[in-house]
């Protein structure tokens, strides 16, 4: 089976993760991604977070996530010489995918400007922290800072009085999902050329990203005037089947039966405490929050007395929505992860095997293949020959320090 991408050439001037997780989402689509270096390579390959795998080799799955399946060419844009490589690239290339700070871009010629004026027929497409356009619009920004600070996700997580504010779950979290965005906007953009000829410049931002995921929120704030909603209570649920759980081996169930009245009685049947439907203090929703103290105490204590086995076995014999809260270490194990390929083992090319998160989206029922990130320059030689570069053109280059 094809790859959707199949045909379409990127080539990618970025660094760190927001853009390069967009090229490597187009990368596992079926594209062609070229990723340019500098002669130091992206910074992100030197944090050296990643840890050791069974050979002793250390495995950054940062860099390996975010540049799957690309091929590296390093050039240095900074000279002329670099740039007329560039250009050459260029010349059937269908998206210029960058992230570089605005002034950089005009600075080595690779602004929107000057390569749509160039190259009329590209898709231009751009990473940013706040937006293309405004007063702070050549600013840089982190998912840390941009998407998870100033979107308003770390304050809406965090309770009132706390000491400090909530911080991200993981590493490059509001990077991968702007890249996600992103890659949704060079689709687009690649099926509104194929529809009208025309091509076109587009941005996807850090802080655009987290807005829209908060957008519920936001807009309820913007309307009602309101600064922030404060974080409900854990300990006092709107609806008891809308909560997390504690079994008795120290494990978490998450609820959320949106629709109370409907999975209450079958709920409190199964679990062997059918005296809470019939209870009058229990017996509707309106009833429930009126005594949400007893009612809440009730099914803490319920879910108290049993371990996770038992009450999954418990809940599966009921319609209500739940689920356990998993540990990261147990996602390799969930069976629907390993029936869709949501998690992958990938060839790392020295005769082991490294797990990637493949792509959520799949075709045709099948998930899309992935290969490793490059190593720093590795296709150079073969991409220039494939521009028409001699050997000895080449060789020119190196010694020029163009190209490393």
């Amino acid at each position: 089976m094809g790859k959707p991408l199949e045909g379409i050439k990127v080539v990618e001037v970025a660094m760190w993760a927001f853009v390069p997780a967009c090229g490597g989402m187009l990368a596992d689509l079926g594209a062609d991604v070229i990723k340019i270096e500098p002669p130091s390579g992206d910074p992100l390959r030197g944090l050296q977070i990643g840890g050791l795998n069974e050979e002793g080799r250390r495995i950054d799955y940062s860099w390996e996530s975010y540049n799957r399946g690309k091929r590296s060419i390093t050039l240095d844009l900074k000279q002329q010489a670099g740039r007329d490589v560039l250009y050459k690239l260029l010349e059937d290339a269908d998206v210029f995918l960058t992230n570089l700070l605005p002034p950089a871009r005009r600075s080595m010629q690779i602004d929107a400007d000057t390569i749509r004026g160039r190259f009329p027929n590209i898709i231009y497409a751009s990473g940013s922290a706040v937006g293309p356009t405004g007063p702070e619009s050549e600013k840089g920004g982190y998912d840390a800072i941009t998407f998870w600070a100033r979107g308003g996700i770390s304050s809406s997580l965090t309770e009132d009085g706390a000491e400090l504010p909530v911080g991200p779950p993981g590493p490059a979290f509001g990077d991968t999902l702007s890249g996600s965005m992103l890659s949704g906007a060079i689709c687009a953009a690649i099926a509104k050329r194929a529809l009208t000829g025309e091509a076109s410049t587009v941005d996807v931002s850090l802080l655009g990203t987290a807005m829209w995921s908060m957008q519920r929120y936001i807009c309820q704030a913007t309307a009602d005037s309101v600064q922030k909603f404060p974080k409900p209570p854990a300990n006092k649920p709107n609806n008891v089947l809308v909560s997390n759980y504690r079994t008795s081996d120290g494990r978490f169930l998450a609820l959320c039966m949106l629709q109370a009245d409907k999975y209450w009685a079958p709920f409190c049947e199964v679990a062997g405490r059918p005296d809470l439907a019939s209870d009058p203090r229990f017996t509707d929703a309106k009833a429930r929050r009126e005594n949400v103290d007893a009612c809440y105490g009730e099914v803490k204590a319920l879910f108290a007395s049993k371990t996770l086995a038992e009450w999954k076995d418990i809940l599966s014999r009921q319609q209500g929505q739940w689920d356990v809260v998993q540990d990261v270490g147990e996602m390799k194990d969930d069976v629907q992860a390993q029936a869709n390929g949501y998690l992958k083992r990938v060839d790392y090319g020295d005769g082991t095997e490294i797990p990637m998160v493949g792509l959520p989206m799949l075709f045709d029922g099948h998930a899309m293949k992935s290969t490793r990130s490059p190593e720093l320059g590795a296709h150079s030689d073969a991409v220039l020959e494939s521009l028409g570069y001699s050997e000895e053109e080449i060789i020119d280059l190196k010694v020029q320090g163009v190209v490393f």
